[in-house]
This record gives structure tokens, C-alpha cells and sequence, in this order.
């Protein structure tokens, strides 16, 4: 996607951006509320129709490409409807595992599905990468869209026992605000999830000044772009083998620690990479280290939600701490593209840095290091 962006439809910085918060443009309006239903709802049906859904929006865009047609405002429109199912997707995602694992088991089991993201982040970006030079981004693209086909198949394989909830008697509006007060009453998640809004907020800046900075300052080939990506990919799949066995040796509250003061040394030496010379192995240096903090950190932070969350809250918690995380990346992605106009793609990564560090000072000083396995 950031090919066709960047290279193709030929993009402005701000466009960039555009397009990069248009998937999480969604959460804002619909994110609330889709926690609140996936409570209501059986999360297994919810999860094979967002599939669905998703692959239709994606394979619009090369049809639309195909027939000379696309245009950014409509990548736009396909991207906000792609991100309207995600929100659904993801909130059924986190709240139907406790019910296939137990409790204990949770850190395990988000390992797990952490190590398959990873495996399939690592081989995406170098398919996706190898089918860009061959053939352009559109086919990549289609091969995406048929991937989310598949993954509804799946899921709708899944045995699981769901019952669905009676709403006929249930208030929206309560429902989400017991969704919000536990979010942020809480006195361990309260700090966790204010990082976590801080955090992506900066990733979203960072992700769109990456794609600007190594496209087109750096000048990477479409092929060495993927293996980029599929660097971070090899090393999340590392992250999340070894992530259990961290969350048990110092904690998983340390873990999530640790990732956050990694992520601003990380982008600090991408914004230090040099157009020439050694420049590309420190970009990729940089990715690797990126990729060990996210998969160490994820499965040990979603440990910490799903088990100090009730049940019955499970998607309304879910909802709202994405809602705003992905409305924090969405501004995070338009702002950066309107810096890197004005002041350039590397100043505006230092400044993400520094709110990168923000986000790790708040976790710092959190009850998260006195926390060693979410209770």
C-alpha cells in the first residue's frame, strides 16, 4: 500500500498521511459502540462477516486501478471502510480468546497468535515486495484481499461455545460508560492505557514518515522496502517466542517497560540513518530492534487486559482502548504528513522520538513495575 501511495499515485507528504489514517479513522466513530455490541453479539460470527467485509474493501482498489479509475480520495473511501470492520474485528478478536484458553494461559495464547502475526509479517512484505517489482502494487494488493477470504474460512472453523446476550433491556449508553470507567478507574490499566495512546499516537507519525523517508529520501527499491518490513517481521516472531519466558522471569508489567523505553532509541536511529554509506544496515538494525519490542511486549500487555478484565467487559474495554489508540495513530499519520512539508522527514521523526519517550516515562513511572503477571 505505501508503494502504490508513494510511487504510483505519486502522493504528496500530506496525502501520505491522508491515506495512512484513513483505516483508523473509524475507531473514533464507531469504536465505543462496536465494543458494546461484540458484548451483546456472539464474537465468532462478527469476526467471519469482518473478514469478509475486509476483503471486499481491499479488492476494490485494484479493480479500480485496473481500470485506470483509482484515485487517492477513493483509496480513502476503501481504506475508512476496511478500518469500519476492523473495529468490530479486533474488539471480537481480544474478547472471544479468554473464552478458548483459560486465564492463566492468556499470556501463552496471545504469544501465540503474536508468533503467527509475526510469521506471516515476515513473509508479507517480502511476497508483497517481490509481486510489487514483478508484477505492481495492485497485485499485491489482490492477494491481500484474498487473504482476509481465507481468514473468515478459518475462523469459521473455530469451535467455540457462544451464547448470545439478551439486549433488549440493555442500555447503550450505560454500557459504554462501565466500559469506560473500567478502562480508566483501574489503577493499573488507567496508566497503561495512557501510554498506549501516547505510543500511538507517535506510531502513527513514525510509520508515515518511514514509508517517506526510505521511498523516497533514502531512495529504497520497492524489493529491499518489503525486506525492510519483513526484517521487523523475523524479529517480532523472535520477540514473541521469548515473550512467556520473559513475563515470567521479570514480570510482565517490566516487559511492557522495557518495550517502551526501546521504541525511542529504536527511531532516534532511524532518524539518524544516512542516505549513504552504512545508512541501510542502521534503517534495518533500527527495524530489528522495533520488532523485538513489539513482539516481547504485545502478548504480555494484552495478558494484563484480558485478565484484569471482566468477562462481560471484555468489548467494551477492547472498544474503547482502541477507539482511542486508533484515533491517536489517525492524527498522529496527518500530522506527520503536514511536518514533513513543512520541516522534512527527519526533523519530524526526531519529534516523534521525543513522544515516544513520553510514552515510556509514563509507563515508567506507572504501578506496572511492581505488577509481575496482571493481577
Amino acid at each position: 500500500m505505501p508503494i502504490l501511495v508513494v510511487r504510483q499515485l505519486d502522493a504528496s507528504p500530506f496525502e501520505v498521511g491522508i491515506v495512512n489514517a484513513a483505516q483508523f479513522a473509524p475507531y473514533a466513530v464507531l469504536g465505543l459502540i462496536a465494543g458494546a455490541y461484540v458484548d451483546r453479539w456472539r464474537r465468532k460470527p462478527v469476526l467471519v462477516w469482518a473478514g469478509v467485509g475486509r476483503a471486499i474493501s481491499l479488492g476494490v482498489v485494484p479493480v479500480l486501478w485496473f481500470l485506470g479509475a483509482l484515485q487517492i480520495w477513493m483509496l480513502v473511501i476503501a481504506l475508512v471502510l476496511f478500518g469500519a470492520f476492523s473495529v468490530f474485528a479486533f474488539a471480537a478478536t481480544q474478547s472471544l480468546l479468554p473464552g478458548l484458553v483459560s486465564r492463566s494461559e492468556l499470556v501463552a495464547a496471545n504469544a501465540r497468535l503474536d508468533q503467527a502475526d509475526a510469521a506471516a509479517t515476515t513473509m508479507g512484505p517480502a511476497v508483497g515486495g517481490g509481486l510489487v517489482g514483478l508484477l505492481g502494487a495492485p497485485v499485491a494488493i489482490v492477494v491481500d484481499a484474498i487473504s482476509y477470504l481465507a481468514d473468515a474460512a478459518l475462523v469459521a472453523g473455530v469451535r467455540v461455545a457462544e451464547t448470545r446476550n439478551d439486549c433488549r433491556t440493555r442500555n447503550l449508553r450505560a454500557e459504554i460508560r462501565d466500559g469506560v470507567q473500567w478502562t480508566y478507574r483501574h489503577r493499573v490499566l488507567r496508566p497503561l492505557a495512557v501510554s498506549t495512546h501516547v505510543w500511538f499516537l507517535a506510531n502513527g507519525a513514525a510509520m508515515t514518515v518511514l514509508s517517506l523517508l526510505a521511498l523516497r529520501s533514502i531512495g529504497l527499491t520497492a524489493l529491499a522496502f518489503g525486506l525492510l518490513l519483513t526484517v521487523f517481521g523475523i524479529t517480532s516472531l523472535i520477540g514473541a517466542t521469548i515473550a512467556p519466558r520473559c513475563g515470567r522471569r521479570i514480570g510482565s508489567g517490566r516487559v511492557v517497560i522495557l518495550a517502551r523505553v526501546i521504541y525511542p532509541i529504536a527511531w532516534f536511529l532511524v532518524a539518524a540513518t544516512p542516505a549513504t554509506g552504512g545508512g541501510l544496515a542502521l534503517l534495518f538494525v533500527a527495524l530489528g530492534l522495533l520488532g523485538v519490542a513489539a513482539g516481547v511486549e504485545n502478548s504480555n500487555e494484552m495478558g494484563f487486559w484480558q485478565t484484569l478484565t471482566p468477562d462481560e467487559l471484555l468489548g467494551r474495554v477492547n472498544g474503547t482502548r482502541r477507539s482511542i489508540n486508533r484515533t491517536a495513530a489517525a492524527l498522529g499519520a496527518i500530522s506527520a504528513g503536514a511536518l514533513v512539508g513543512l520541516i522534512g522527514d527527519r526533523l519530524t521523526l526526531i519529534g516523534v522520538t521525543a513522544i515516544f519517550a513520553v510514552a515510556a516515562v509514563v509507563a515508567v513511572r506507572s504501578p506496572l513495575r511492581h505488577v509481575s503477571d496482571g493481577s
